[in-house]
């Protein structure tokens, strides 16, 4: 009979019976539950009945994550082991938010990927007073989505003791259509919070002379670096003093982003690969200086612009050094329009040799004093020379 008492109850539990698992539990014991008194039976089965429960919690929970958020089964027993799921209610209320708020199908399911807890907060009372914030100083649904898909631990932060003290202390330094900038490229900040490593690490840059409008720089467009502790974030602003950088100006602020720790290997990586092209120690910190970001491209865009610049047109490769901001240039629109009309220049003999024309005089003008000096000085002697930097004409047509 209490075998047959006890099936019945694990029958009513898969069955989705109602009543709590607490209560099915008392249906297992029989007279004192005192571990000297507990029947050795009754142990068994419920630590087999525990298993069971726990078992369902988790194939409901993986079925959820493949069937409602779109993950992968892979992606969704991953993550089954940081969330469990007794039942769709909470959790499709919270995608049925989202989705109403403008998310993506696409966006939602990075979101749980990366923090599956969201399922679990109550959208009116957790969810929507931190959207609704985030609105009230200027962040659009577009970009909230946008930044919210890659950081969306935000939504699990407390707005009262972590999102407005951040907030505020960003808003005594910015204006508010700045903060919005942070928020979208430096997100972590709201998640971290200020107090330990922002606010001291700002603290260092003043301590070391940058101004404000190259801080706010630094807080807007390269936040990155402020993720350091501050003890390294202060050799890092060291370093950058001892390789020459003034720390008055806004290249110091994309030096200081060049060489964080997050962003050091490419620093490194591009080092070699400009040693590779002839470029000597000397000439890669003189690139550096120029023009910070030359050290963050990648290197597939450096390939191509070092094949085409020194082994299709024949500069020095360090010329490129001297005009270093070139390695951002794009190669279909500035680079094969303004070297086609170069070329037939030289094939007419209107230019000696490109040795004797500047790398930098050719790419670095804006468009209207490259054609003044390029194409419209030269119209007489080639009228078809517009028509080659249109891509009208090809320079062996001409």
């Amino acid at each position: 009979m209490v075998v047959l008492y006890k099936l019945k109850a694990l029958t009513l539990l898969r069955l989705g019976y109602p009543q709590s698992s607490s209560s099915i539990l008392k249906l297992f014991v029989v007279g004192d539950v005192k571990p000297s008194h507990f029947p050795l039976q009754n142990l068994l089965l419920c630590r087999h009945f525990n298993s069971e429960i726990s078992e369902t919690h988790h194939d409901f929970t993986v079925n959820y994550l493949i069937n409602s958020c779109g993950l992968s089964p892979e992606g969704a027993i991953s993550t089954s082991k940081w969330v469990e799921l007794r039942s769709p209610k909470t959790a499709d209320s919270v995608l049925s938010f989202l989705r109403n708020y403008g998310f993506s199908e696409t966006q939602m399911s990075k979101m749980v990927r990366s923090c599956p807890h969201l399922l679990q907060l109550h959208p009116e009372k957790t969810l929507l007073p931190k959207l609704e914030f985030f609105a009230s100083f200027g962040v659009s649904k577009k970009d909230l989505a946008t930044t919210l898909q890659y950081e969306p631990k935000l939504l699990a932060m407390s707005l009262e003791k972590r999102i407005i003290p951040t907030y505020d202390f960003l808003r005594s330094m910015l204006s508010q259509k700045k903060v919005v900038s942070v928020f979208r490229h430096g997100s972590w900040i709201f998640v971290e919070g200020h107090s330990k490593k922002v606010a001291p690490n700002i603290k260092v840059l003043r301590e070391s002379g940058m101004p404000q409008h190259c801080i706010s720089m630094m807080l807007t467009c390269h936040p990155r670096a402020l993720i350091l502790k501050p003890k390294d974030f202060g050799q890092l602003v060291d370093e950058v003093k001892q390789m020459g950088f003034n720390l008055q100006k806004s290249t110091s602020v994309m030096a200081i982003n060049a060489l964080c720790a997050a962003n050091r290997s490419t620093w490194n990586r591009s080092c070699e690969f400009y040693k590779r092209w002839g470029w000597s120690e000397d000439d890669v910190l003189s690139a550096f200086k120029r023009y910070p970001h030359c050290m963050m491209v990648s290197e597939k865009k450096l390939i191509l612009t070092m094949q085409f610049l020194v082994k299709k047109m024949g500069w020095p490769s360090v010329m490129i050094a001297k005009s270093p901001g070139v390695t951002c240039y794009s190669l279909d629109k500035r680079f094969k329009p303004r070297c086609s009309v170069v070329k037939v220049l030289l094939l007419k003999g209107l230019i000696n040799g490109i040795e004797n024309v500047s790398l930098g005089s050719v790419l670095v003008p804006p468009e209207k004093c490259f054609l003044e000096r390029f194409v419209a000085r030269y119209t007489d002697e080639v009228p078809q020379l517009l028509s080659v930097y249109q891509g009208r004409v090809e320079v062996q047509d001409v």
